[in-house]
């Protein structure tokens, strides 16, 4: 009798072992298939952040600075307050988009700038300053891509556009507008 309980000792042992391993595994998938048990606290917050991103030859290529920035690690998001994203780029007109909120995608190549949006292409010898308004704009830092489903605005000396939906390539210059555009153009003085 005394030999076969401490050959059995092993295996209850073992067979209690594996149990709470498969206990234990329940438990984890449960909580990851469950997103809404976990909570959406904030694991940072950064307060008057600037983050500048650099050309391969060490030139600031972009700089996004902002009063506030909370990042959540439930979800990998990103929230901005007060944003500003200049872009700085050799032989072109620097550009400035400012907006009240916004986003930053989780690899942090694109920007979603909501409310009061407006950006800024500066003067250059070919084209006067231009500014758009925006209540949406996403940024698309690594193909130079702005785009949006709302509603924009735009002006120039003596050029107004409007129009809903946009696509604008700030290399090419190229812009396409989707739906309602309405202009005016004057001519230029010169």
């Amino acid at each position: 009798m005394r030999l076969a309980a401490t050959r059995m000792f092993p295996m209850l042992l073992m067979l209690a072992l594996a149990l709470l391993t498969f206990w234990l595994q329940r438990a984890v998938l449960d909580e990851d298939q469950h997103p809404a048990l976990r909570r959406h606290d904030p694991d940072y917050i950064v307060e008057n952040f600037t983050i500048v991103n650099f050309s391969a030859q060490g030139l600031a290529e972009s700089t996004l600075a902002g009063r506030r920035m909370v990042h959540f690690p439930d979800d990998d998001s990103t929230e901005l307050l007060a944003p500003r994203l200049v872009q700085t780029k050799p032989d072109r007109p620097r550009m400035t988009l400012t907006s009240d909120r916004g986003a930053l995608s989780q690899d942090g190549e694109d920007a979603f700038l909501y409310d009061n949006v407006l950006l800024v292409r500066d003067a250059s010898p070919e084209q006067p300053e231009m500014r758009m308004t925006s209540s949406f704009l996403h940024v698309v830092r690594e193909r130079s891509l702005i785009r949006s489903d709302r509603e924009v605005a735009m002006r120039e000396e003596g050029r107004t556009l409007t129009g809903r939906g946009l696509e604008y390539n700030s290399d090419t210059r190229q812009m396409y507008l989707r739906e309602r555009v309405r202009g005016t153009f004057e001519p230029r003085k010169n």
